[in-house]
């Protein structure tokens, strides 16, 4: 992070010795047509594409939500607490420490006169740490093609959803009034839309079935030693994949340096920094923003530490666009710190999605008082009401959904497709204002780029673009106390709310109870899976031997 703060020196744009800007209305309008060129238009598209993946990526269950149910022998997943929320005092550290890596950075070029160690120092580290980005990006890439091949749904011409049962081996429609299952004739494969009506063998209806099996069950992997666990994990074939993918990217990039495979690494990295960091609430993020809006200024304008570093380090601290008409780069923290409070904007939107669905369950509470003086007690009662949450649609597997049932023309599935539409299609009017914003704060760095002929601190024009796009959003909207009032710290994954109503519904009082981290019954059966196979292995063989090392790979088991 400290080092992908290296601001754009957006370079190398050709002008005549000695021209001073021109602020003529014919000058101004080529600059207008300038910005429209394939290099400028693919510096924007490809920074709103990182952030937008990124932020897409980095979804999670939001506290208006309540945990999904989980089928038999399913574990609750560890997504929901993966991140690390930026504090106050981020705001004030993260300028000053970036500040002391560029400057070192700067002198240590200087003293090495040829920077070609240093670069070979960097592009071997970097090759390492961005491997988890590599397989992280690779993984859900591989993830969003399997469920485009094999989805849990899809929609007809006439916007009948038709469901596939992976443990039946069929699929099957919901009738609209009734609400009964009818299972579809015909239909023996797990394809959607015109592959499901292919008539094929049962033989290769069968490997069909077992390859989506496979693609979407995990393997258990475990290493006992004399009788006691040592580890157990359990992996996707998908997991192998994309270790094996990134592990690749990473060390063709280390001993090529090919300015694709740094890029592909950097876009990476980005996507990895989505996934960590968070800057908790908006306030927060907004504070962060401006501290680096600061510091980039001073770095750019006032100092060569920017761009002579960035110039000079051959790392993938940046994303190079080569043209005919130079060299342009965009410092990854232009992406990512801006993008980081924008993935907040997304997150809160999928929060305000399910909070707005949240219904009052009326409850009675009943006080018993005790007297005194006939040594009875009486018994009163009051009602409340009791906050009842929706569960919430894991991400994973839906943007195949809402490909195949969203209609020809439409970009919002059919309304039967209510998964796709909770998980995928939910309103995002913070995150497109964000985006918005990102794009007029690109533009008008470019704008100012070829008109000053000098390389520019992007965030001078991206901080009052998206914090100005999303404050202006809540205005607009009259949520700016919600937008105060949410944060990512924990303190809002409450259960059991119970409020108390004036009488015009207005909530004036309310008591919760923080949501356990973790389900009460995981950690218990989880021990006695791990006594079962200990007992297992402990029994001896013929009384003459014991097992003294096991390593096994369990293979899901279809229920069919």
């Amino acid at each position: 992070m400290s080092s992908g703060n290296t601001s754009p020196g957006m370079s190398d744009v050709p002008s005549a010795p000695g021209q001073e800007p021109i602020h003529t209305v014919p000058t101004l309008i080529s600059v207008f047509f300038r910005l429209f060129e394939s290099q400028f238009l693919l510096v924007i598209f490809s920074a709103l594409a990182i952030i937008w993946l990124g932020a897409h990526g980095s979804l999670r269950r939001p506290p208006s939500a309540a945990p999904p149910k989980l089928k038999k022998g399913e574990k609750r997943s560890e997504k929901e607490n993966f991140m690390e929320g930026l504090t106050l005092s981020d705001a004030i550290w993260f300028p000053l420490a970036l500040g002391a890596v560029l400057i070192g950075l700067y002198y240590l070029i200087l003293w090495l006169q040829d920077p070609a160690v240093l670069n070979q120092l960097l592009r071997a580290y970097m090759s390492l740490m961005a491997v988890t980005g590599l397989a992280a990006l690779a993984g859900d890439a591989l993830d969003i093609m399997s469920s485009l091949v094999f989805p849990s749904m899809w929609a007809d011409r006439n916007g009948q959803v038709h469901y596939i049962d992976p443990d039946r081996r069929c699929q099957y429609v919901i009738n609209r009034l009734t609400g009964e299952e009818t299972v579809v004739e015909g239909k023996q494969t797990p394809f959607p839309g015109i592959l499901s009506n292919l008539a094929i063998s049962r033989d290769w209806s069968r490997f069909w079935w077992d390859v989506r099996h496979l693609l979407n069950e995990t393997w258990t992997v475990r290493l006992a030693v004399r009788g006691k666990t040592l580890t157990k994990v359990e992996v996707r074939l998908n997991d192998l994949v994309r270790f094996t993918i990134g592990v690749s990217i990473a060390v063709a990039y280390h001993w090529t340096g090919w300015p694709a495979l740094s890029n592909a690494v950097s876009v990476a990295m980005c996507y990895a920094s989505f996934m960590l960091l968070t800057p908790t609430s908006f306030s927060i993020g907004s504070l962060v923003l401006g501290g680096l809006f600061i510091y980039d200024i001073v770095m750019v304008f006032y100092t060569p530490y920017m761009i002579t570093v960035a110039k000079k380090l051959d790392a993938p601290i940046k994303l190079v666009f080569n043209s005919t008409s130079g060299v342009s780069m965009l410092g990854l923290g232009d992406i990512v710190v801006p993008g980081l409070l924008m993935g907040l904007a997304l997150r809160f939107d999928l929060f305000q999605y399910y909070h707005k669905q949240t219904k009052l369950e009326p409850i009675t509470l009943t006080t018993e008082i005790a007297s005194p003086e006939s040594e009875t007690t009486e018994t009163t009662g009051k009602t409340h009401y009791r906050r009842v949450k929706v569960p919430y649609v894991d991400t994973s597997g839906q943007w195949g959904n809402r490909f195949w049932t969203t209609p020809l023309g439409r970009l919002v599935p059919t309304n039967e497709a209510t998964s796709p539409i909770a998980a995928t299609a939910f309103p995002k009017p913070y995150f497109y204002a964000s985006l918005a914003g990102y794009a007029a704060g690109m533009f008008a760095t470019l704008a100012a780029l070829v008109v000053f002929n000098h390389g520019q601190p992007a965030l001078l024009y991206l901080v009052p673009g998206v914090t100005g796009s999303l404050w202006l959003t809540g205005l607009i909207r009259g949520e700016v106390k919600d937008m105060l009032g949410y944060t990512e710290d924990g303190s809002l994954d409450t259960e059991d709310v119970v409020v108390e109503l004036d009488a015009d519904g207005r909530v004036i009082k309310e008591t919760a109870k923080k949501a356990p981290e973790k389900p009460e019954k995981e950690k218990p059966n989880d021990q006695a899976e791990d006594a079962e196979g200990t007992r297992e292995e402990e029994k001896p063989q013929g009384n003459k031997s014991r097992e003294l090392f096991v390593f096994s790979i369990t293979a899901p088991r279809s229920v069919a």
